[in-house]
């Protein structure tokens, strides 16, 4: 099939990267953030269109479809008003709130014949997200919509998604199988990167670098173990946050991956020791801005910056991608599709 897609909230590329993978013309790309132009058009034969989705017309986005095309709109909006970090927070005045209602609109007045979205699974809790699902079945769309295990699809991180798809050209949606029986663990992508050392970076690979730890986060993770948690470090180490009855369940913070298991969630944040079990499973340091990549399943020749940038930035745009395997199994899913 001729299936031509417009992926808004594209960020670096992510589910661009994956769909071009599976076979499927991306014609532009929509996102917020300026800084993500260079790698996304450098990577993907697709436009980068530097604009808020609120502003993004039905007209502007049926201009960018051939003639005859099955025209794809792909919408992963932000999921931090989704998501579980933000359990407990009143996040109705976040700005992304509305982004799902955007997406919406230009749905109903596109009509385009194929739709995907991913976010957090905790999307399905929030009214935004049934009254999306209620416009696309008065619109006429079969809908598929499923919670996701990536492990299943070979991605090397244990991340869990919601991902929908809707058609008006087949009685029939859902994505494909799960094609991996065992996980891609952390051994089998990163053990062959060179030694890198906290603070430092590969001088033949500007994204192999990791942040500086200070001397505390230092014998912190000297006293961690693969898979551990700051409950085995000496007292003298312990955060005070953690002493508190609020802190104690969160194990996670200050941990070192292990080889031998797929790497946790890969955040916007993943690039520090104590934001996550983002420790390397041996070095004593965090994963590097390259290896977070990998997790991403983004390829090792995949360009996210031109000249200087900072860990934060590119950590950013990496945590906020969808995993460019996750995109590729999206679009096998569309392509496989009956056309009635």
């Amino acid at each position: 099939m001729n299936i031509e897609a417009v992926d808004l909230f594209c960020g670096i590329g992510g589910l661009t990267a994956g769909l071009i993978k599976s076979g499927i013309k991306v014609r532009a790309g929509y996102d917020i953030e300026p800084a993500c132009r260079h790698g996304y058009e450098y990577n993907n034969d697709a436009a980068f269109v530097h604009k808020d989705v609120a502003d993004v017309t039905a007209d502007e986005i049926r201009g960018w479809y051939s003639e005859g095309a099955i025209r794809l709109l792909a919408g992963c909006a932000p999921c931090q008003p989704f998501s579980t970090y933000n359990q407990g927070k009143d996040t109705t005045l976040d700005k992304k709130w509305p982004l799902l209602y955007h997406f919406m609109r230009l749905i109903e007045d596109v009509k385009p014949e194929l739709v995907t979205m991913e976010n957090v699974p905790d999307v399905t809790k929030h009214k935004v997200y049934h009254d999306f699902v209620s416009k696309l079945e008065e619109l006429g769309y079969t809908i598929s919509a499923n919670r996701v295990d990536c492990v299943q699809y070979g991605v090397p991180q244990t991340r869990k998604r919601h991902v929908l798809l809707a058609s008006l050209v087949s009685k029939k949606m859902e994505l494909i199988p799960p094609t991996h029986d065992k996980p891609v663990t952390v051994r089998d992508v990163i053990k062959g990167l060179p030694v890198l050392y906290s603070g430092k970076r590969n001088k033949e690979d500007s994204l192999h670098v990791c942040s500086q730890l200070n001397a505390l986060n230092m014998r912190r993770i000297k006293a961690s173990k693969p898979g551990g948690t700051w409950k085995d470090w000496p007292e003298d180490l312990v955060a005070q946050c953690h002493t508190k009855e609020s802190g104690k369940s969160y194990g996670g913070v200050y941990g070192r991956m292990e080889w031998d298991k797929p790497a946790p969630t890969m955040t916007t944040q993943c690039f520090g020791f104590g934001n996550g079990r983002f420790g390397h499973p041996s070095q004593h340091r965090a994963i590097s801005l390259r290896e977070a990549a990998i997790f991403q399943t983004f390829p090792e020749d995949y360009q996210f910056f031109d000249g200087d940038f900072t860990i934060k930035s590119v950590g950013k745009m990496i945590g906020n991608a969808v995993p460019v395997r996750l995109g590729e199994i999206v679009g096998l899913s569309l392509l496989s599709i009956r056309v009635s």
